[in-house]
């Protein structure tokens, strides 16, 4: 099995004591910020439940006919509810509709195939729409034994009160900044990358690591080049916009650029102008990038964004800043 970061097996042994004391209750809400591994976590402790070989200290066996099913994707006792296509079959929906939690509910009303439980993972839980989240609720509130729903939600905060109310908690939280620094150095990373990367992901870990592994770190760098050319006038905005929203990286390009307003706001806090323009549009930038996911020609969203950070830093130098 694959190994745990130190803050997923902390996890992962608290709710796995809870499950073996029996004091796991049928709704767990698993929350933290992306990336941090709770799917990973999820899908381990439902092998330990329905393991039926487990070893000595509980975990499961690996051999056993349930964890070949379970490794194999097809074991009949676990289910996981997420995206699905649209009616036309071109994209995935955006949210999770009463029809599939109507056939979570008719699938956790069955007696579980191999005898000993059920489990069902709902992920990302905070995309239900509303229908649906009145049909989880009646789920909840009438469990039966052996039967176990798992949400799995970065924005727990989203789901309505009535579900949070009705589900233990366990919640990843970033870890410290020397383990986090110390587990991307164990994945392989130079000291000096891993150090810009935790910086750059704000302490998170998993992000850092993706950055290092794919293009994130190089992007974040140009993004900050362009910003700076931009207000010196190096770069037209228009061009700049095209290409910032030219591939599949337009939204983290917004990220990087509303995290470096950020830091540079941090930074020079002794000149409220500054910081009070650069807050405003760190505000601006998670708009835009809010507006990528909609019908707006997301070129135009950013050129109206990029004119702004540059009429900005104009005002800032006509201030003599």
């Amino acid at each position: 099995m694959t190994a745990f970061s130190p803050w997923q097996q902390r996890a992962y042994i608290h709710v796995a004591a809870a499950l073996d004391s029996g004091r796991l209750g049928h709704g767990l809400l698993i929350c933290g910020p992306t990336g941090l591994g709770k799917r990973a976590v999820a899908e381990r402790l439902a092998q330990r439940l329905l393991c039926r070989e487990r070893s000595a200290d509980g975990e499961p066996c690996g051999h056993c006919r349930s964890c070949q099913l379970f490794a194999a994707g097809t074991h009949p006792d676990f289910t996981v509810i997420s995206f699905i296509p649209n009616k036309e079959g071109t994209r995935l929906r955006t949210e999770i509709v009463i029809e599939q939690v109507r056939e979570l509910s008719a699938r956790m009303a069955l007696t579980p195939q191999y005898g000993g439980a059920q489990v069902v993972i709902l992920d990302p839980a905070d995309a239900i729409n509303h229908a649906a989240c009145n049909a989880l609720l009646k789920t909840l509130e009438e469990p039966q034994p052996g039967r176990y729903l798992w949400l799995l939600s970065a924005h727990p905060a989203r789901l309505p009160a009535t579900i949070r109310s009705r589900c233990q908690r366990l919640e990843f939280k970033l870890p410290p900044h020397e383990e986090a620094l110390a587990w991307l150095r164990a994945q392989g990373h130079a000291q000096s990358a891993a150090d810009e990367a935790l910086d750059a992901a704000r302490g998170h870990p998993g992000l850092a690591d993706a950055w290092l592994r794919g293009d994130g770190l190089a992007l974040r760098r140009q993004v900050a080049a362009d910003l700076s050319k931009l207000e010196r006038g190096e770069l037209g905005v228009v061009e700049t916009a095209q290409a910032w929203v030219a591939d599949d990286h337009a939204e983290l390009r917004l990220r990087h650029a509303a995290d470096l307003a950020l830091s540079m706001a941090a930074r020079g806090l002794t000149d409220p102008l500054r910081t009070r323009r650069l807050a405003t549009w760190f505000d601006s930038a998670n708009r835009t990038r809010d507006l990528l996911r909609t019908t707006v020609r997301a070129d135009l969203a950013v050129v109206e964004l990029l004119l702004a950070w540059r009429a900005g830093a104009r005002a800032q130098m006509a201030q003599g800043g």
